[in-house]
């Protein structure tokens, strides 16, 4: 053995011996041998200060994730993660051997030992798990906003809605309740109601607004908004001791990125919300991962981005780690990227302009090597090694490690279908989430509002129409004389009546009556 591979073997140790529980991660690499006596571990204590797994398409990223999920398991910490494509449901099964795993093991000098994990599954659509929802007001302006898609005029009005929503004490639950609300508010008497206090909203801007709910609608997503909302106290679940693995498969609407990337958010900053802070932990109560992170921030607007920078930078007090999955790093905010502090980083391709550059920015994030040309390293590394680089207990950036990783002992791959319903059927979160309850909310209470100013305009209509009625029957028919009329024409009273009748009218004109008349006139 050479003086530079034992200085790098004692290098890897020195900096990857956390004193309490850890990852197992691999093996560090050097010229491209792998020494398993230098082993790249990851500090438990060290998960709340989140982290990177990065890399071109087909590196394998998504497995490293998976060995992540299984010792996090293994260790009593609760995960929730997005299964993307619908293929890790296999972590509850045991994995199998073959020659590649074999010769991986051998290599890092670990026996492959399969194992399965507890898990749950969950879906947004309600079809391949138990039903993730939440309510619109759950959800605020600013993430519903992202979800519709909405330019600041149209945010801005969702805004208007929720604060109106908040002060009347009006729950949103779902797409029903918003949207009741937005045509209530942009004409009649709710136009008339906000235009001093809130300001008013257009006509074409709630047109828009309401197409976009509409959308959403007609793609079968409108279930994920509404009751009975999702508790997170269920992401913390464990079985035997085994943290339980929350799986939410997006293969059904896969399609649909910024929907479900922001559902992701509005649990995390639920979370954020509800636990206590908690300081430094000898290991955290809950990881999150966020598989094809770049989705969550694409064309995000600066609301948006302000506040997943500010539940990134506190979460991790309560507790809480947060692990980000994208191709590249520059896929993620420098202010959110400053934060992550536990990097795996694949391997990039450097196939055009762009490419190029990305990797320039990437290897200027990592801390100088002493064993390694940081640019070529990360475009020669195979599928299944990384370049790690994490916080040590102290929380400073370990030495950069090419590292050869262990392989997941759970079945890399989807249950098979009969499993995966068999497993659904026995959960009792899949019953508790599939019961939807239509509470009384928005909708209901301004339907009544407006029906209660109905009946108020239809009795003022009734009465006046009654009004009416009566003074048309207190007029005579045609040809029929009134009792005035028929005393007046009396024989006897002729007289009298052609007196009063000249005396009236002598004192509407002025005139004097003449006297000796009946009544003194």
């Amino acid at each position: 053995m050479s003086d530079s591979s034992r200085k790098f073997i004692e290098k890897i140790k020195s900096a990857y011996a956390p004193t309490g529980s850890y990852i197992y991660l691999g093996a560090g690499m050097l010229d491209g041998e792998v020494y398993s006596e230098a082993e790249v571990n990851l500090s438990l204590k060290m998960m709340n200060r989140h982290g990177l797994i990065a890399g071109a398409t087909g590196t394998g990223k998504t497995r490293t994730l998976q060995l992540l999920a299984e010792q996090l398991s293994d260790a009593g910490v609760p995960v929730f993660m997005l299964d993307v494509k619908g293929d890790l449901s296999g972590l509850n099964q045991p994995g199998s051997s073959n020659p590649k795993i074999e010769d991986r093991a051998k290599q890092l000098n670990k026996p492959f030992s399969p194992s399965g994990f507890p898990i749950e599954l969950y879906s947004l659509s309600g079809k391949s798990g138990a039903q993730m929802r939440a309510t619109v007001t759950e959800f605020g302006p600013v993430l519903l906003a992202k979800i519709l898609e909405l330019n600041d005029t149209q945010t801005g009005v969702l805004a208007v809605i929720f604060k109106y929503a908040d002060d009347n004490k009006m729950p949103i639950v779902d797409l029903n309740d918003l949207k009741k609300l937005l045509s209530y508010l942009s004409e009649g008497d709710g136009a008339a109601e906000i235009k001093g206090s809130y300001g008013s909203i257009s006509t074409a801007t709630s047109s828009t607004v309401l197409r976009k709910i509409v959308a959403i609608e007609q793609q079968g997503l409108a279930g994920m908004f509404g009751e009975t909302s999702y508790d997170i106290a269920d992401l913390f679940n464990k079985i035997d001791g085994k943290g339980v693995i929350s799986l939410l498969n997006i293969a059904d609407v896969q399609n649909q990125p910024v929907l479900y990337s922001t559902f992701l958010l509005s649990l995390l900053a639920e979370i954020y919300q509800s636990m206590p802070e908690s300081g430094d932990l000898d290991k955290p109560k809950l990881v999150f991962f966020f598989d094809e992170a770049h989705l969550l921030f694409n064309d995000a607007p600066k609301a948006f981005l302000d506040q997943v920078n500010t539940i990134i930078r506190l979460i991790r007090s309560k507790g809480i780690g947060v692990f980000f999955c994208t191709q590249s790093p520059m896929d993620i905010p420098e202010t959110v990227l400053a934060q992550l502090g536990n990097r795996v980083q694949h391997a990039l391709r450097a196939f055009t302009p762009n490419d190029v550059d990305a990797l320039k920015k990437t290897v200027n994030t990592y801390p100088k090597s002493d064993f390694y040309q940081i640019d070529k390293m990360l475009t020669s590394l195979g599928t299944g090694q990384a370049l790690v680089t994490v916080l040590n207990e102290k929380g400073i950036p370990t030495e950069v490690a090419a590292t050869m990783l262990t392989p997941p002992r759970a079945v890399m791959g989807p249950m098979a279908a009969i499993d995966c319903e068999k497993l659904m059927q026995a959960s009792p979160l899949f019953s508790k989430y599939q019961k939807t309850i239509d509470p009384v909310s928005a909708f209901e209470m301004l339907t009544d509002r407006v029906n209660q100013k109905l009946a108020e305009e239809n009795e003022v209509k009734a009465a006046a129409e009654a009004q009416k009625q009566a003074e048309v029957a207190s007029k005579p028919k045609p040809g029929e004389k009134t009792i005035v009329e028929q005393v007046m024409g009396a024989t006897i009273t002729r007289q009298i009546g052609k007196e009063i009748v000249r005396g009236i009218f002598g004192m509407l004109t002025g005139k004097k009556p003449r006297g000796g008349g009946l009544f003194g006139f």
